[in-house]
C-alpha cells in the first residue's frame, strides 16, 4: 500500500505541521521517499489525551477480546507480505531473513501474550478470607489483583524495526496489560513503523478496541519525546536504546510533579569469561563462535559480546591468534545509519588511542561509508590496562570486541568486581572450571541478567523463563525484563479489596473462580472455588 507519511492518532491520520523528513537507505546513502511529517505538539497532546480517554474503557475489555485484539495485530502484520519485509530492509540495511525471522518473532510475541491473557493467571490474585471471631481482632477479608497501570509511552529501537518496535514487545506486553500505547516511530525506519501501526489500527477497529488505545507519533524532535513522558496521562515509559537516550527520559520522567517509571533497556557490553579448560579443550571453536557473536547484525546487538577476559598463556595465545584471523576474513558491514557508523568509527579509535591496547585486528576487505559500511575490529590489551581504563568497559555499538590478558584468578575476579551492570554474562568453561571459578560466578551473579553457560548471548529466547534486563546500566529498573511473558508486570500495580461483596469484586476474585485460573488462596495455590 502507498505511505502517506502521517501520524495515526486513535485511528485517524494527521499532518499538523509543516516540518517534514526522508528516510536514508543505509546501504545507498539515498533518501527514500515519502516525506514523513513531524508530528507537533497538539497532535502529541492529542495522541495523550486519546489514550487517556480510552483506558478507562479499554482496561475493562473481556480478556479474551483483548487477547483476540492481539493475535488481530499479529495477522494484519502477516497480512502486509512482502512489503513489510522489503521496507524494513530498505530502511534497515539488514538481510532479508533477519527481517523475516524479526517478523516471526513479532508476531509470536503478540500470540504468546494473547495465550498469557486468555489463561488470566498472570494478575496474580491473591484471597485471604476472613476470620471474624479471631482473637484479640478479627481477621478482614483482603484480596489482591494486578491491575493496569495506565497509558504507556513505547519509543522505537532502532536495531530492531521490528520485534523493538511499533508492534514490538513493549507494545504487545503492554496492551496485554490492558494499558492503551502510544508509540513514538523511530525516524531511521518510519516507513515500516507505518506500514505496522496500520495494521494495530486496522486490527483495533475489527476488535471492537477504543480507538485511543493506539497512537502513532513520527519525528525526531526532543521536545516530542519530552512532550510524551512529561503528559499527564503518562503512566509508564518503555525505551530500548542508548544509554544517553534511556537516561534523558529517565530524567524528564522523574521531574514531574507525579513521576513515573521509564523502563529503558540501554548499553551493556556483556563480558565473556573464557576459563582455562575450555580454552585449553576447544579454544578454536570458541574464537570461531565469538566472532560470529560479536559481529551478527554487524554487532548491533545489545548483547553483543564486547570484551572478552582469559588467562595468559599458549592457549590464549593460540585462541587471539585464531580470533584475529577470523575477523580479518569477516567482510565489512552495513550499519544501520550514518550516524552509527560515526559513532562506532569514533569509538574504535578512541580504543586505538588508549595507552596498553592494541588493535589486534581488523576486516581486510575496505569499508564504503557511502554505504554505511564498517570493519569488523578486534583489539587486544592486559588486565592492568582494563582496570585502569574505564573507557575499555564502555559500549561501543558495532562489530568490535576486546581481548583481556588476565595474570591469575584473583586479577579475573577483581575485574568482575569492577563491572558495571549488563544484560548479560557469559561462562565458558567445564565442570572442573566451574567449581574452581565458583568465586567468579557469584561475582558475575551480582552483575548481569542472564548468566550463558558454553553458548553466546546474541539471540534472546521469547520464552516465560527469559530475563532480558540487567542491573543499571544495563536497565533503569533491574527488577524487570523486556522479554518473555514477565515483561508484562512492567505495566502493571497491585490493587487490594478490603470487605467487599463477592459479586462487587472484579471476577478473578470472587468466590466462583469463573476463569479458572490459579489463585492463592489463604496461602495455598489453587484453581478451586469456594
Amino acid at each position: 500500500m502507498p505511505l502517506h507519511g502521517k501520524n495515526i492518532i486513535a485511528g485517524e491520520l494527521t499532518a499538523l505541521g509543516s516540518k517534514t523528513f526522508r528516510v536514508y537507505a543505509p546501504a545507498s546513502g539515498g533518501p527514500v521517499a515519502p516525506d514523513f511529517h513531524e508530528a507537533t505538539i497538539p497532535e502529541t497532546d492529542a495522541a495523550m489525551a486519546a489514550a487517556g480517554m480510552a483506558f478507562p474503557l479499554y482496561r475493562k475489555l473481556p480478556p479474551a477480546t483483548v487477547a483476540s485484539f492481539l493475535e488481530k495485530i499479529a495477522q494484519e502484520i502477516e497480512a502486509l507480505g512482502p512489503e513489510l519485509i522489503d521496507r524494513a530492509v530498505l530502511e534497515s540495511g539488514l538481510p532479508p531473513d533477519r527481517i523475516t525471522g524479526e517478523r516471526a518473532r513479532t508476531m509470536g510475541q503478540l500470540r504468546m501474550f494473547a495465550g498469557l491473557v486468555r489463561e488470566g493467571s498472570w494478575v496474580d490474585a491473591r484471597i485471604d478470607r476472613a476470620i471474624p471471631d479471631r482473637k484479640p481482632l478479627p481477621k478482614p477479608d483482603v484480596r489482591r489483583l494486578l491491575v493496569p497501570i495506565g497509558p504507556v509511552v513505547v519509543f522505537c529501537a532502532t536495531n530492531f524495526p521490528l520485534a523493538f518496535s511499533v508492534a514490538g514487545g513493549d507494545t504487545a506486553s503492554a496492551l496485554a496489560a490492558g494499558c492503551p500505547v502510544v508509540v513514538k516511530g523511530n525516524r531511521a525506519h518510519a516507513g515500516t513503523a507505518e506500514l505496522v501501526a496500520t495494521a494495530v489500527a486496522k486490527a483495533a477497529a475489527a476488535s471492537g478496541v477504543p480507538p485511543g488505545a493506539f497512537s502513532l507519533v513520527q519525528g525526531a524532535n526532543h521536545e516530542i519525546n519530552q512532550r510524551l513522558v512529561r503528559h499527564p496521562a503518562a503512566r509508564a515509559v518503555g525505551f530500548t536504546g542508548s544509554l544517553r537516550g534511556g537516561r534523558e527520559l529517565f530524567d524528564q520522567a522523574v521531574k514531574r510533579p507525579d513521576p513515573i517509571p521509564v523502563y529503558a533497556e540501554m548499553g551493556s557490553v556483556n563480558p565473556v569469561f573464557v576459563l582455562p579448560g575450555a580454552l585449553r579443550e576447544r579454544g578454536e571453536a570458541i574464537a570461531e563462535g565469538l566472532k560470529g557473536s560479536f559481529t551478527l547484525g554487524n554487532g548491533q546487538f545489545c548483547t553483543k559480546p564486547g570484551m572478552v577476559f582469559a588467562l595468559e598463556g599458549e592457549d590464549l595465545a593460540k585462541f587471539t591468534h585464531k580470533l584475529a584471523g577470523l575477523t580479518t576474513a569477516q567482510p565489512p558491514g552495513t550499519l544501520l545509519h550514518q550516524g552509527i557508523l560515526k559513532s562506532f568509527g569514533e569509538g574504535v579509535t578512541a580504543l586505538t588511542q588508549v595507552p596498553g591496547v592494541q588493535i589486534a585486528a581488523q576486516s581486510a576487505a575496505a569499508a564504503d561509508s557511502s554505504k554505511t559500511q564498517a570493519r569488523a575490529a578486534m583489539f587486544a590489551t592486559d588486565g592492568g590496562t582494563f582496570l585502569k581504563e574505564h573507557r575499555l568497559s564502555e559500549e561501543v555499538f558495532g562489530p568490535s570486541t576486546v581481548v583481556v590478558r588476565c595474570g591469575s584468578k584473583s586479577e579475573l575476579e577483581k575485574i568482575a568486581l569492577g563491572l558495571e551492570g549488563h544484560l548479560t554474562g557469559t561462562i565458558h568453561g567445564t565442570e572442573a572450571d566451574l567449581r574452581e571459578f565458583a568465586a567468579l560466578i557469584a561475582i558475575l551473579e551480582t552483575k548481569v541478567g542472564r548468566l550463558v553457560f558454553n553458548a553466546f548471548p546474541t539471540g534472546v529466547e521469547v520464552c516465560p523463563s527469559m530475563n532480558h534486563g540487567g542491573p543499571w546500566p544495563a536497565t533503569s529498573y533491574s527488577g524487570y525484563t523486556s522479554v518473555g511473558t514477565a515483561a508484562i508486570y512492567r505495566w502493571a500495580r497491585p490493587l487490594s479489596f478490603q470487605g467487599f461483596p463477592s459479586d462487587q469484586l472484579p471476577a478473578e476474585l470472587q468466590n466462583k473462580n469463573v476463569r479458572r485460573i490459579w489463585r492463592t488462596l489463604d496461602g495455598k495455590l489453587t484453581q478451586e472455588d469456594f
